[in-house]
């Protein structure tokens, strides 16, 4: 039973805070967040650009899904413009995606130590896929050795 009165507007602040499973960290973060939110909304403008791009050149330019195979792709990274796009694609949304889980993680951890376990294992899974990513991208060998010549882009020929 409440003893509460008619002009009681519920809990004191105090009692709300002593009741609160959150810590709340006393430590500024400074501008980051901010950073944050405007590279969030800048960079999910240029992906929109880059993907519908992407999408359009791969898609509806030519021949369709039917052209995309090992010498499409090939043949598209021989250049150094599609290299740089596919490169601005895989880093933007990586890091736009990461972004968001380490936003995802601040808002939805309680504890200092799960969150410092979540975001590194978050870091180090982005780093090994930028890593990977990036080398596939520049180290990609449209013309391999000992490969079908009908499996080649024309420009391989001998």
């Amino acid at each position: 039973m409440s003893t509460a009165t008619p002009t009681d507007r519920g809990p004191k602040l105090t009692e709300l805070t002593k009741r609160s499973p959150y810590k709340r960290r006393l430590r500024g973060r400074g501008n980051f967040e901010l950073w944050s939110w405007i590279f969030m909304r800048g960079s999910g403008v240029l992906l929109l650009v880059l993907v519908l791009g992407h999408l359009f050149v791969n898609l509806v330019m030519g021949q369709g899904i039917k052209a995309i195979d090992f010498a499409f792709v090939g043949g598209k990274w021989s250049s150094p413009f599609w290299q740089v796009w596919d490169l601005l694609m895989l880093w933007l949304a990586e890091i736009h995606g990461v972004n968001g889980v380490r936003t995802v993680i601040n808002d939805y951890t309680e504890k200092d130590s799960t969150r410092l376990v979540l975001k590194s294992l978050l870091i180090f899974s982005a780093v090994v896929v930028l890593v990977l990513g990036t080398l596939v991208i520049f180290t990609f060998d449209p013309c391999p050795t000992g490969a079908a010549a009908g499996d080649l882009p024309s420009f391989c020929a001998k």
